[in-house]
């Protein structure tokens, strides 16, 4: 098999991101059980983390991996979308897995799929096989700890098959609401499905109707809980516990971690992200994993994550971050404001089906120079007519607005709406700042 022929056999299966299912379970976890089963379950072998969320599970998943690679720990990474290539998904130490171990896991599908029953449990997806080479491929390569990342939801995404030794939620807001349901209190049920009998579970500061669901479902399931705060940030539940529930145990992990907290990943809304992890690593460490303040602090400053408030020199100087929400949209808006002080912003924007774009136009157009309108090549990128249609609305009645249907044109309408003393902000989908960074030639590498 050449590395090409090995992604068209891997596509050739139902692709579930591509057209997400209406509910979440159709994404069918004794699905995945059953193809874990045939390929060994490698899951057995292999320490875990699940990490959740609706925002920053990605950047928190980083932190965490390279606080434990920092420690001497060798770490598993899977995480999802990739920008460039699949083979981003599958980390061994922050290096992708080659395109030659990539050909050998996809040759070996079809003899474990000789002993998986397709009729009663249905044709895998493309994320289902995906996970299942990731987990092997970790197993393989005897990883101490393994971090994955949660796809879509928690309570029946792959990852939820794997008992891990700790379970992470990051900010809960509102995302997928045609999968996950149109409350904080249903996303959240979605996200809390991760919590498992007697396994700790760490998570921030939430809005006090999620976090209420998280805290009532850690009572009733049995999972020790910690949140992390300030010192200062009073926990505000919404609803009340059951009989005798266990109570959130709340901390700041920088009371405990005595090193710097020198942040790699930019972005004002990377602190939390930080905290968090920074308080996993402590569970982690209490759990015996040898993961000192030394590697905490090497950790936070030295972790990577393409894409997120990535910020590529020139001029103007442009911004790639994959705000994909209405509440992320407000947080990168805060941190450009933060980092860019006066600057007038040229948005290019394309956004998702399934992704509020309501709330993300809201959030960012009112305070556009101009925006340029675009979509990615994925099959799930929103109709720049439709997109449009939100857009004038929201934008100030000086601010110009372009339709134009490539990234790499986009880019250049870009620049000619931006002055002189401009910032030029691609968001609204991971997609289409991964056309972003193609068109700008970035390479994928950490320099």
């Amino acid at each position: 098999m050449e590395y090409q022929q090995a992604i068209d056999y891997l596509y050739s299966f139902p692709d579930s991101e591509s057209r997400l299912p209406r509910t979440p379970a159709e994404f069918n976890l004794p699905q995945t059980a059953a193809l874990l089963r045939a390929f060994g379950e490698p899951q057995r072998a292999l320490r875990c983390i699940v990490v959740a969320g609706t925002k920053g599970k990605g950047s928190t998943s980083v932190f965490i991996e390279a606080i434990a690679r920092a420690a001497g720990l060798c770490t598993g990474l899977w995480t999802s979308p990739h920008l460039h290539s699949y083979r981003e998904r599958i980390q061994v130490n922050r290096q992708p897995i080659s395109q030659a171990a990539f050909i050998a896991a996809i040759e070996r599908i079809p003899g474990a799929l000789a002993s998986y029953d397709q009729q009663q449990f249905g044709q895998p997806t493309i994320f289902q096989l995906g996970f299942a080479l990731a987990l092997r491929y970790f197993a393989e390569q005897a990883v101490d700890l393994t971090i994955l990342e949660v796809g879509l939801g928690g309570r029946f995404d792959s990852a939820n098959i794997v008992t891990p030794v700790l379970s992470v939620i990051t900010s809960i807001s509102y995302d997928h609401m045609a999968v996950l349901g149109n409350t904080l209190t249903k996303i959240a049920t979605e996200k809390a499905g991760i919590l498992k009998p007697g396994v700790p579970a760490i998570t921030s500061v939430q809005n006090s109707e999620a976090l209420g669901v998280i805290v009532r479902t850690a009572a009733q399931v049995g999972a020790p809980l910690y949140v992390v705060a300030g010192r200062q940030q009073a926990l505000v539940l919404d609803g009340e516990l059951p009989a005798k529930a266990m109570l959130p145990i709340q901390f700041d992990p920088y009371e405990r971690y005595q090193g710097p907290v020198q942040i790699a990943l930019r972005g004002s809304f990377q602190r939390e992200n930080a905290r968090l992890a920074t308080g996993a690593a402590l569970l982690l460490r209490d759990a015996g994993f040898p993961i000192g303040d030394a590697a905490i602090a090497a950790g936070l400053a030295g972790a990577y994550w393409p894409g997120r408030m990535e910020i590529v020199g020139g001029q103007p100087s442009i911004v790639l971050d994959g705000a994909h929400n209405g509440d992320s949209a407000e947080k990168l808006l805060a941190s450009l404001q933060q980092a860019f002080p006066g600057k007038p912003i040229v948005f290019v924007l394309g956004v998702s089906q399934g992704h509020s774009a309501e709330d993300i136009l809201q959030a960012l157009l009112p305070h556009a120079q101009a925006a340029v309108l675009t979509r990615a090549t994925h099959p799930r990128a929103m109709d720049t007519t439709d997109l449009a249609t939100l857009a004038r609305a929201r934008l100030p009645a000086s601010a110009p607005l372009a339709i134009v249907p490539t990234i790499p044109n986009a880019l250049a309408q870009a620049r000619t709406f931006a002055s002189d003393d401009a910032l030029i902000c691609v968001t609204g989908s991971l997609f289409v700042v991964a056309g972003a960074r193609e068109a700008l030639q970035i390479p994928l590498e950490k320099d």
